[in-house]
C-alpha cells in the first residue's frame, strides 16, 4: 500500500477548495448582472434565482433521500437469520 497521504487529507487543502468553490459561485452569480436574461416566468428574473433554485433543489433531494431511507431500510437480520 502507498503510505503517502492524499492531498485532500490535509485540512488546509480542503479549506482552499471550499474557498475556491465559494469564489467561483460568487463570480457566477455576479456574472448574471452582465448577461441579458430572457426569463420564461417572472420569478426567474430575480437576481441570483438560479443559484437559490439549485441550492433549494439540492437541499430538497437530501431531505427526500433521508426520508426515503427511513421508509425503505431493512433490519440488520434481513438477509441472515441467527436461528442456526
Amino acid at each position: 500500500m502507498n503510505d503517502n497521504p492524499h492531498w485532500l487529507d490535509e485540512p488546509r487543502n480542503v479549506k482552499r477548495l471550499w474557498r475556491g468553490f465559494l469564489v467561483v459561485l460568487a463570480l457566477m452569480v455576479a456574472a448574471e448582472a452582465a448577461v441579458t436574461l430572457h426569463p420564461h416566468f417572472e420569478i426567474e428574473s430575480v437576481f441570483g434565482f438560479n443559484a437559490w433554485f439549485g441550492f433549494g433543489a439540492c437541499a430538497a433531494m437530501i431531505v427526500l433521500a433521508k426520508a426515503l431511507a427511513l421508509l425503505l431500510k431493512r433490519p440488520d437480520t434481513y438477509y441472515g437469520r441467527d436461528d442456526d
